[in-house]
């Protein structure tokens, strides 16, 4: 199974357009420590040739630009891109999708209560759907990936509901957001080869760890795991924002119930970060936050970064 980060910064990437937190600036002066990032993606493919998106950011065409794996290949219209995944309805990881309207062949698998997020929004339209064929997910059902020709890709995910909460743009002011809900707004994805083998597990947004999720994930050959904040309050702290990572639905990377501890006894071989916040100190080579995780077995993710299992 081949695995390419096509990006791994959270919503805005880093350096955030509006952003002038120490993190940022050191990013903007092309410091090698501090490597800049596009929003969350990743691209999985069975045989290196079609690709399947999992999420597609707003960066989408700069990294289609920047992966030669997904260039067109033959005639004047192609791409290696088959499908796409979504594991949610935010901005971040839908937005990507608009990139992809010039009637290419391709599948849109998502839960319905996505797919309904998408059909209520008349811009995703654009998505032909003469040539993009929207296919519900359920939840805890293998589902191997299809081409736009009919046959099989030798991806399978599973999608299964994983503590989070709904999509920013789709919150009710006039109601209490519930934060740790387990149901179709956040899913994660347990990517299997076509024997039905585990192969990864690839959830970019997680509120907790609950002990279902850990038994889930322990002796996984890989997991590329919510990697937003250090700290729950680090916006707070920065001065760049009010809310913290629990009201946004993300656990975070640090403390007795953070990531780093909730993953310390779970035998997992290869962890590594993504959907990884501009303010995060774990995205400088230099910080002690990334020798901190470091030591503890963690990889942080980086645009580019490939991984063959």
């Amino acid at each position: 199974m081949h695995i390419r980060v096509l990006g791994s910064a959270a919503g805005g990437g880093y350096p955030q357009w509006n952003c002038n937190h120490p993190n940022s600036r050191r990013a903007r002066q092309d410091d090698p420590a501090a490597q800049q990032r596009t929003q969350s993606s990743i691209a999985v493919s069975a045989d290196g040739a079609r690709w399947f998106l999992c999420n597609a950011s707003p960066d989408l065409r700069k990294q289609i630009n920047d992966n030669d794996i997904l260039h067109p290949k033959n005639g004047l219209r192609d791409s290696p891109i088959n499908g796409v995944v979504l594991t949610n309805a935010d901005v971040d990881h839908t937005a990507g999708l608009l990139n992809l309207r010039e009637s290419q062949p391709l599948s849109l698998y998502a839960t319905p209560k996505v797919l309904d997020v998408l059909k209520a929004n008349s811009i995703f339209n654009v998505l032909n759907p003469d040539f993009v064929d929207r296919k519900p997910l359920t939840l805890d059902e293998p589902t191997e990936l299809i081409c736009p020709d009919g046959s099989k890709s030798g991806v399978v995910v599973l999608p299964f509901a994983v503590p989070g909460k709904i999509a920013l743009w789709l919150e009710d002011t006039s109601k209490p957001v519930e934060t740790g809900a387990v149901g179709e707004d956040t899913i994660a994805l347990e990517i299997r080869d076509a024997s039905g083998k585990t192969q990864a597990f690839y959830i970019p947004g997680c509120a907790s760890m609950p002990d279902w999720l850990a038994d889930r994930v322990r002796g996984a050959p890989l997991v590329l795991f919510d990697g937003t904040l250090w700290v729950d309050d680090e916006m707070i702290r920065s001065n760049v924002g009010v809310k913290t990572g629990k009201r946004m639905g993300h656990m975070s990377v640090s403390g007795d119930d953070g990531t780093v501890a909730a993953f310390e006894d779970l035998d997992v071989e290869r962890k590594i970060f993504i959907h990884i916040n501009t303010t995060n100190p774990i995205l400088l080579d230099d910080s002690p936050e990334r020798a901190e995780v470091a030591k503890h077995g963690w990889e942080v993710s980086y645009d580019g970064m490939e991984i063959t299992i």
